[in-house]
């Protein structure tokens, strides 16, 4: 079952929208984990529900698989990078979706502009998030150096204007605060987004004990291939716990 909810946010009063799929049966007397899925700029909350590209297509397998909750917000825009809006928009969506129905654990998944946002909402409130798949994606927004002005817009003002800004939202920034179970894609020839901060941030959280899943590889470009996509999902879905599924 896939509905489209439209929302009013708390932040600003607009009308906002997600998408939410319920995989039937759908017991609401039995806890759900709920798989939230982020999008890539330029795309929208429908990119992860009917996409045929693999990582959304091995998002939605795993989350039928597991008979999770698979939640997909436009969190605010096709070039959002989870600006301060989209943050507070997401922690509202978690909170009604907590409110509506027994859930367990939040996982994140998102590729490219959706690999970084997920990062950066993990770093911003891990209290809130079990696990995190991140494809291709950024930890350095401060470095980063494409769509300035679509994160500019996002951010409320440019990296030489607000730089403590780009730093709050750079996962490399705040290793720390990623205590949830991790897995990374990227790719060395990746470029649209350059991977260079994944393999620091990796490194910073091997350094302090952790054990992220970091698959990199040499040649694939700007892209998870199903597998390598499938192989992240299940990892942070049966290392974080799963309600559903084996």
């Amino acid at each position: 079952m896939t509905n489209d909810v439209a929302f009013i946010s708390c932040v600003d009063g607009t009308e906002q929208r997600y998408v939410i799929v319920l995989h039937e049966p759908f017991d609401a007397q039995l806890e759900h984990d709920v798989l939230v899925v982020l999008h890539g700029h330029g795309a929208d909350r429908w990119q992860f529900v009917s996409d045929p590209r693999d990582e959304c297509r091995a998002a939605r397998d795993a989350a039928a698989e597991h008979r999770m909750i698979y939640l997909s917000p436009d969190y605010r825009a096709r070039t959002s990078w989870m600006g301060s809006k989209a943050e507070a928009d997401l922690v509202q969506i978690v909170a009604e979706i907590k409110d509506r129905y027994r859930v367990s654990r939040f996982i994140l998944c998102g590729a490219s502009m959706g690999g970084a946002a997920s990062l950066t909402f993990a770093a911003l409130h891990p209290e809130l998030v079990d696990g995190v798949v991140s494809m291709n994606g950024t930890a350095n927004l401060l470095e980063y150096e494409s769509f300035l002005d679509a994160i500019a817009e996002s951010f409320g003002g440019t990296k030489g204007e607000i730089p403590h800004e780009y730093r709050n939202r750079s996962a490399e920034y705040r290793p720390d605060r990623l205590t949830m179970t991790l897995a990374i894609t990227a790719s060395a020839d990746d470029a649209v987004v350059p991977p260079a901060s994944l393999v620091r941030l990796v490194g910073l959280l091997r350094d302090m004990g952790r054990d992220p899943l970091f698959i990199f590889r040499e040649h694939a470009g700007h892209q998870t291939n199903y597998d390598d996509a499938r192989e992240a999902l299940q990892f942070v879905i049966r290392r974080s716990g799963s309600a559903g599924g084996p």
